[in-house]
């Protein structure tokens, strides 16, 4: 995680306010993951800067929800949604090093590292994750 989690209900207003003139621009897509049985919150799933050549996936789930896919269907969906709907070629998925389940939701993926980048809380890897449209035909096959 790039970020330190709000530590009120004031400080994430703020961050969801400021999230707003990208996503009415349609550069950036936020999901919010649900539970499908009773609508119980997960985690977000977001799609950034998607008029770049490489469109970048971000995930954040509840600690108490970890190690159930959740993540790893959140990301597939979102990428397969934009790979069709919005024909994005690539998409970046930054990691912390550390970080080996979501390190396999890029993996799982086709995901590739072609980057590492120390940032100021670690050390962090960046995929690159092909269009999932062309997998989806794949798995029809």
């Amino acid at each position: 995680m790039s970020w330190e989690p709000p530590t009120n209900r004031d400080d994430f207003d703020r961050i969801w306010l400021s999230w707003l003139p990208t996503i009415a621009e349609g550069t950036d897509f936020v999901f919010a993951i649900r539970q499908q049985h009773d609508g119980n919150f997960l985690g977000l799933a977001g799609l950034h800067r998607v008029r770049n050549a490489s469109a970048e996936l971000g995930i954040w789930i509840r600690e108490d929800f970890h190690k159930q896919r959740f993540g790893r269907e959140a990301v597939g969906l979102v990428a397969r949604w934009a790979s069709l709907a919005l024909g994005i070629e690539r998409f970046t998925y930054p990691v912390a090093e550390q970080n080996y389940s979501s390190r396999r939701i890029a993996e799982s993926l086709g995901g590739v590292i072609v980057e590492r980048r120390d940032t100021p809380k670690y050390m962090s890897v960046i995929y690159q994750i092909p269009n999932q449209s062309a997998l989806d035909r794949e798995q029809k096959m």
